[in-house]
C-alpha cells in the first residue's frame, strides 16, 4: 500500500483475491476493529484460515461491547471469531517457545495449506475443463 491508498479498500481487495488467510490472535486481538473486520471477511468470504493462538487460549477470546460498534458489526465479530476458536490451528507461549522453532513450523502450515488449495483449483479447473468441452 502506498500513502493515499484507501486501508479498508485495499484490505478487502486483498482477502477477497487470497486464498488463505492467517490470523495471530492475541490476548488485545478483538479490541482492534481492523483485525475483526478482516477476521470477519475472511470468515464471509469463505478462504481457509490458520489461526494462529499467540498468547492465548481459544476459550479467551472474546468480543468487548464498548459501545462504538452498531450491534449488526458485533454479531458480525463474534460470529467470525467464534469460527476461528473451532479451527484447528497452531499455538505460541511467548514466555516458553522458541520464535524461530515456531516460525518454521508455520510457515510449514502455511505452505502445505497452499499446496493443497492450489491443487484443489487445478482439480476444479480441469473438471470445468472436461464439463464444458
Amino acid at each position: 500500500m502506498k500513502p493515499g491508498d484507501r486501508l479498508f479498500d485495499k484490505i478487502d481487495s486483498a482477502i477477497g483475491e487470497c486464498k488463505l488467510g492467517v490470523a495471530v490472535l492475541s490476548p488485545r486481538y478483538a479490541d482492534s476493529y481492523f483485525c475483526l473486520h478482516e477476521l470477519a471477511l475472511i470468515m464471509e468470504t469463505k478462504k481457509r484460515i490458520i489461526p494462529i493462538f499467540c498468547d492465548i487460549k481459544p476459550s479467551e477470546l472474546r468480543i468487548k461491547d464498548n459501545g462504538t460498534c452498531p450491534s449488526q458489526e458485533l454479531q458480525r465479530f463474534t460470529d467470525a471469531l467464534e469460527e476461528a476458536k473451532y479451527t484447528v490451528g497452531l499455538t505460541f507461549d511467548s514466555h516458553k517457545g522458541n520464535w524461530s522453532e515456531f516460525l518454521s513450523k508455520a510457515t510449514d502450515a502455511i505452505v502445505k495449506n497452499l499446496i493443497e488449495l492450489n491443487g484443489e483449483g487445478n482439480r476444479m479447473n480441469r473438471n470445468y475443463f472436461v464439463q464444458n468441452y
